[in-house]
C-alpha cells in the first residue's frame, strides 16, 4: 500500500482519533485548530483513502470472562499462497482468535487467542487448531499480564 501524504492537521486528527475515537467532531476540530466543517471533510477523506479503517470499543476481556490470553506460533506443512489463504480463511472463522499475523522465522503464523480459562483454550487447541488442515506444529505461550496495549501506530504530529 502506498504511503499517503498527510499534513500536520491530518496527523493531529489521526493522533487524536487514535487516542479517543469517540471524540466529537467539534472537539476534534478545536484540538486540530480548524473549524468543524473542514475537520469533518478531512476525517471523511482519511476514511475514504483507507487511512482510517474503522472505529471500535476497547473491551476489557476479563470483564466478559476471558481470563486467558495465549500467543500460539503455528507452523504449516506447506506455504503456497493457496495454503496460506485457506489457513487465514479458517482462522477468520474462529471467534477466539483475535489477531493473526503471517510472520517470518520458525513459525508461519502468530495467533492471539482469548479463552475463558486454560481448559477452554486446550479445548480450542485440540478441537480446532491442531486438527486444522496443513498445521504441522504449534507452540503456545500464555500471556501473564499486559504491560502495554497501544493500538494503532505512532503519529508524528510535529
Amino acid at each position: 500500500m502506498p504511503k499517503v501524504k498527510l499534513d500536520r492537521i491530518d496527523r493531529k486528527i489521526l493522533n487524536d482519533l487514535q487516542e479517543n475515537g469517540r471524540m466529537t467532531n467539534v472537539e476534534l476540530a478545536e484540538r486540530a485548530g480548524i473549524s468543524a466543517p473542514p475537520c469533518l471533510r478531512r476525517v471523511r477523506a482519511l476514511e475514504e483513502a483507507g487511512v482510517i479503517k474503522g472505529y471500535h470499543a476497547d473491551i476489557d476481556a476479563g470483564t466478559l470472562g476471558y481470563g486467558v490470553m495465549v500467543f500460539a506460533q503455528v507452523g504449516l506443512s506447506t506455504q503456497s499462497e493457496t495454503d496460506l489463504k485457506k489457513f487465514e480463511d479458517l482462522v477468520r472463522s474462529w471467534p477466539l482468535v483475535r489477531e493473526c499475523y503471517l510472520v517470518s522465522g520458525e513459525a508461519d503464523y502468530i495467533l492471539k487467542i482469548v479463552a475463558e480459562d486454560w481448559d477452554a483454550y486446550q479445548k480450542f487447541l485440540t478441537t480446532y487448531l491442531t486438527t486444522a488442515p496443513n498445521v504441522s506444529h504449534i507452540k503456545s505461550a500464555l500471556g501473564i499480564r499486559v504491560a502495554k496495549h497501544k493500538p494503532g501506530v505512532p503519529v508524528d504530529i510535529e
